[in-house]
């Protein structure tokens, strides 16, 4: 019987890693990187369970932007409908599942740029703010799944594309559990825990 691999896609790294802000990733693009994850070596022979991609769904809602900038709409933002396209998307894509988090809007901050300006004393006005979101759930549902696919023997390794250190107890519970758990970091710095704590790391890319 032919060894199982799920594959755990870190949307929101995904997409900063594959992205720009002139040239945002789209499905297609997400669809190719796993297709090219597929085709990776370590994985010859292997059985492809599921491709699990885990993103909050777009903000929606209406907030009153502070010193008289009116209304924002958060979800008839680019950014809202941008993101709806490409889930959207790959809910069609054979063996993917999409697991939601969610966005939380947490009041508003001042831009960068105002915040860098020198002196005592500065002016704002109400294009110097930007909105304050949290994203909440996706990282649960990400370890849940690393523990549930483990504990019930529906894959015997664990691909995980991120680069955050907050699932090292999830690789850890994987590896006690007898899975092998492959970490791709996408050239992206990580920290040292993560590689102790995977079987395989592989950073370059382009594959």
């Amino acid at each position: 019987m032919a060894i199982s691999y799920a594959m755990l896609l870190d949307g929101g790294f995904i997409r900063r890693k594959l992205g720009t802000k002139k040239t945002p990733v789209d499905a297609a693009a997400i669809s190719a990187f796993a297709a090219s994850v597929q085709k990776l070596q370590c994985l010859d022979r292997m059985r492809l369970h599921r491709i699990y991609y885990y993103e909050a769904k777009p903000l929606e809602g209406i907030a009153k932007v502070p010193l008289g900038g009116g209304d924002m709409d958060f979800g008839a933002t680019e950014v809202a409908a941008r993101n709806k396209s490409i889930q959207a998307s790959l809910l069609k894509e054979p063996f993917f599942a999409l697991r939601f988090g969610e966005l939380f809007h947490e009041g508003w901050h001042l831009k960068p740029k105002i915040l860098s300006k020198q002196g005592p004393s500065v002016e704002i006005e109400a294009s110097d703010v930007m909105p304050s979101i949290r994203q909440k759930g996706v990282d649960m549902r990400i370890g849940l799944d690393i523990a549930s696919l483990t504990l019930k023997r529906q894959a015997q390794v664990i691909v995980l594309v991120t680069a955050d250190s907050d699932f090292i107890p999830a690789m850890k519970f994987a590896r006690r559990e007898g899975a092998q758990l492959f970490l791709i970091t996408l050239a992206h710095g990580i920290k040292v825990g993560m590689r102790e704590h995977a079987d395989l790391v592989i950073d370059q890319y382009p594959f």
